[in-house]
Parts: structure tokens; sequence; C-alpha cells
């Protein structure tokens, strides 16, 4: 043979050679294991073929140049940041993930999930007694129902932590109330109230307190003066009730005195007015002294008592407190006699009736409910009422479920609320936190659930579900009567989806690593061999 076929000859040869030595620390790498495996399992040529399918994508990966890692980082980049904004524009206009809509209402059903969607109750349609919704004021402010004592409680407070309770404006609201509630025209008639009517106008505590001594020296029957002293001087329950004893004494016997002359004049009639809201804010003080010191039965009895002798004063939601006593007894039978009667759709609901409906409701099914049985077999009709009444009640107040489930913390609850805002949401999980602990399952109930009430209510929230649309002035009103050391629950205000804070961060870290490819692509095509490379060992080790 000539010398050039011999050469042409010996390059043929030399090119298995070089595969081989190229192929050679690959197959060191592999397990002898995976080899055996291989050659005794997989038909003939299997294993052939897959080695070379990985060894023509590994010579491929190790050609590439620096230029094809910067494109393919910004082209990760750029399709990861559409994802992005295009989830950012569908949860500003719809409220929710588009990523998890998806996978709610089309992928979990073909992996064989049951998705139950409980139907609204027609009891509570938008369009009933819609005229009276537009009449009804956003944000009005309704004396709390459960505040505290000043002295007994907010002051003790303060002496232990430092930090004030209440804010200015919630005392103020206070100062006026009082105002309004005792006194009238006929003050100057009896000097003890002319005090009176100086001292529910003073804004130190001491001069107001030093006001109401000056009143019973002038009269020793003085009924306001005993109750400024219950709840400003009294620094114990027990000292509280003690005044409030005196101040019924006294109110009772200046309230006898009023009815006899009231038909005389308007003059009287005004008085009358005013002593009868002495007499029952006294005797429900008394009520609510003798819940808080474990006379329970005895605190109903009043509160029933009084609900008879004054019906007409339901705007004082004393059933509020009543709810919460019979609750703390237990007495469910009688707790869901009191909604049947207030629980109405023309009354003002309040976060007390919703979420005592909700609760009796849970207490039916909450000990035995399970999510993954009944994501299987679907919802019980018992089970569909209870998560209803669960989502009625998160419509109305969708502050609550956070301080029920103890994902924010408490504060002393303001003497004012509003209605469907943070602040009643505090007051209400404040004295009923405990009796939703007390029932078994029911606040696992509440967890699986309360977040399914917002798929159902519109956003941005133009019309409600079950009630009026939700007031868009609570965050203010809220920051007048909380303090300022708790941090105000904000609605319609959500909290971003997971897949927000995923498609943002994949898209930053895609930018990152394109910038870095642009600015260092030697150095950073051998970081992506080099994890190329362990990532390979990692999957031989692990098969």
């Amino acid at each position: 043979t000539s010398p050039s076929a011999r050469r042409r000859e010996g390059k043929a040869a030399a090119l298995p050679s070089a595969t081989a030595r190229r192929c050679s620390p690959l197959r060191r790498r592999l397990p002898r294991s995976l080899w055996q495996l291989g050659a005794a399992r997989a038909p003939p040529g299997a294993g052939v073929f897959v080695f070379l399918c990985f060894l023509t994508v590994t010579v491929f990966l190790s050609t590439l140049t620096p230029k094809f890692y910067f494109a393919l980082t910004v082209t990760s980049s750029f399709i990861s940041g559409l994802i992005f904004v295009f989830e950012w524009w569908h949860f500003r206009k719809y409220g929710t993930s588009f990523i998890e809509q998806v996978s709610v209402s089309h992928l979990r059903p073909l992996i064989g999930g049951v998705e139950n969607s409980s139907p609204a109750p027609a009891a509570f349609s938008v369009g009933e007694n819609e005229t009276n919704r537009q009449n009804m004021p956003e944000c009005k402010v309704w004396r709390n129902p459960l505040n505290l004592f000043r002295g007994a409680e907010y002051s003790r407070y303060t002496w232990v932590t430092g930090k004030e309770p209440l804010t200015y404006y919630d005392m103020n609201l206070s100062a006026q109330d009082h105002q309004n509630f005792f006194t009238c025209d006929t003050d100057a008639l009896r000097p003890s109230d002319t005090v009176m009517q100086k001292a529910w106008r003073e804004r130190n505590p001491q001069a107001r307190i030093k006001a109401a001594y000056q009143a019973l020296e002038l009269n020793n029957d003085c009924a306001t003066a005993y109750v400024l002293l219950a709840e400003e001087e009294a620094t114990t329950i027990v000292d509280a009730e003690k005044y409030f004893k005196q101040a019924l004494k006294a109110g009772e016997m200046i309230y006898r005195k009023s009815q006899n002359c009231h038909s005389q004049s308007p003059q009287h009639e005004a008085q009358l007015r005013r002593d009868t809201n002495v007499l029952v804010y006294v005797k429900r003080r008394l009520a609510m002294c003798a819940r808080k010191l474990g006379r329970i039965r005895e605190a109903v009895k009043m509160m029933r008592d009084l609900m008879k002798e004054f019906p007409l004063l339901s705007m004082l939601n004393i059933h509020e407190n009543l709810l919460e006593a019979l609750l703390e007894l237990q007495a469910y039978a009688d707790v869901q006699a009191v909604l049947a009667k207030y629980d109405d759709i023309s009354l003002p609901k309040s976060a007390a009736i919703c979420y005592t409906a909700a609760l009796l409701k849970a207490r039916a099914v909450s000990e035995r409910f399970s999510p993954e049985t009944a994501s299987k077999r679907g919802l019980s009709t018992a089970e569909i009422n209870a998560v209803e009444a669960i989502h009625r009640a998160v419509e109305f107040n969708p502050h609550v479920p956070k301080y029920l489930l103890e994902m924010k913390s408490l504060v002393l609850p303001p003497e004012h609320i509003l209605k469907r805002g943070d602040s009643e949401a505090v007051a209400y999980a404040f004295f009923h936190l405990q009796h939703w602990k007390r029932i078994e399952g029911a606040l696992n109930l509440l967890h699986c659930t309360w977040e399914g009430t917002f798929r159902m209510i519109p956003y941005p929230l133009e019309k409600g579900h079950l009630f009026y649309p939700y007031p868009s002035c609570t965050e203010t009103a809220d920051r007048e009567l909380l303090p300022t050391f708790h941090e105000v629950s904000v609605y319609p205000q959500k909290e971003l989806p997971f897949f927000i804070h995923f498609t943002a961060g994949l898209c930053s870290f895609s930018a990152m690593l394109a910038l870095l490819t642009h600015q260092f692509p030697e150095l950073m095509v051998i970081f992506a061999k080099a994890v190329k490379s362990e990532n390979d060992l990692c999957c031989f080790k692990y098969t």
C-alpha cells in the first residue's frame, strides 16, 4: 500500500480509541451495578442505545458556547417576567392567582380531588332591603357592648405594660356618650347633677373623680357619681360592683320619682329618659361584674330581666352580653333561641351574631370533620350548612378568623367598635376565643374553610354576596379607635399569592444569571459545566 493509504488507515483506527478515551471517565463514574442491571434486565441493545443518547447529550452540552448560556438565561428571564406580569395583573383585577385558580379548577379534579362549592343561601339575597342598605351609614361607630372597666382593667394594663390601651378619640367618644346618657336640661334643678355635668366634660381622670366626690357631698344619692367612681376609681371588679350597687339603690329611687311626674312637662319627660338610661346602664354593668366574678347564672338572670323590663332599648345590644354568658354556661339551646330572635336581615348585624351562629352549626360537625375525607366523599348537608355559616360570618367581618386562629395577637378591646372593622374583630375574639377553643374541631373547620369566602365575593368589592358592599372607610376609623402599637388589619387589601412571589423570585434569579453570564462568560460556562457534572453524578448514584 501507498504511504497515503497507510496514513488514512491509521487515522481511521485512531478514531475509536479517541472516542473510547473520551468516554472512559464516564464509564468509571457509572456504578458497576448499573451496568449489570442494564445487561440483565434490558433487551439486547437497549443499554447501548441509552448510553449513546446520554453520550450525545453530554457531548452537545460540553460544546456549548457562552453565547448560548447568555441567550438561555435571557430567554428564561423574559418568559418568567411575562408570567409574573400576567399573574400580577390577574391578581389586581380578580383578586386571585391565575396559576392557583387553574390548578384548583382543572388540575385538582384530574388528580382526584373534588372542589365542593357551597351554594349561597337564598334567604340572604343582595336585593333584599336595598333601600335600608343604601341609607345605612358606612362607618358608624357603636358603643362596645362588652367594654372593660377603666379603673379595674384598662388602668391595670397601663400599670403593667406602660402602654395606653385607649386612644384619645375613643375616650372622647365615651365622654360624649356619658353627656348624652347621663345629663339633661333639668340638671340645673339639682346641684349634684350640675357638678356631674361638668365632670363628664373633664379630660383629666383625677379631676373627674374629684368632681364625683363633690357631687356626693351635695347629694349622697347621686347615682351618676357612683357610676363614675365605679368606672374609673375602683381598681378591682369587686370594688366596682360595690359602687354600682350604691348607684342602683340611688338610681331606682330617682327613677320611681321620675315615673310619677314624667307627664307634667317635656322637661320631666327628658328627666325620665335620663334616669332610665342611668338605671339600665347600672344594671347592665352589675350583670357584667357578676359575669367577671364567676356568677354566670346570676348574670344571665339579670340580663334577661333587663331585656324584659326595657324591651325598646335593643340598640344597646344587651343580647350580645347575654350570648357570651350563655356560651360560657354551654347552654347552646338558649343561645340558639336568642339568635332566632336577633339574627334577622332587617337588623344591623354584628360579628357576635354571625360568628356565634357559625359556631353553633360548626359544633354539629366539627368533631368528626376531616378535610381529606370531605374531599373524597363530598360534604354532607350539615357540613354544607356549617361552611355556609362560616362564609357568611367571614363576609360580614373578614378580620375575625386571624384572631381566632391566633395568626394575629390580641389587644384589649376599645370602648367603641366599628361594625365589620378590625376593632369589632378584636372585641369579639377577645371574649369569644375561649368558646371556639372549647368546641373540639371548631377552629380546624374554620381554618379549612374561611379563605374560601374570598373566592365568592366579587373583586373589586363593587357589590357584596350576602351583605351590602364592604365599606371602604373602615381602615381610617379603626386606626383612630385602636392603639398605635396594634397592627390594624386592612381589607380588601389581600396578601399576595404564593405564585406571585415565586414568579418574581424566578424572574429576578434568571435575570441575575443573564447579567453574570454577560459580564463573566467563561466563568459562568465553567460553573454551568461543574453543576451539570455534579447533577449527572448525583443522578447515577441515585439510580
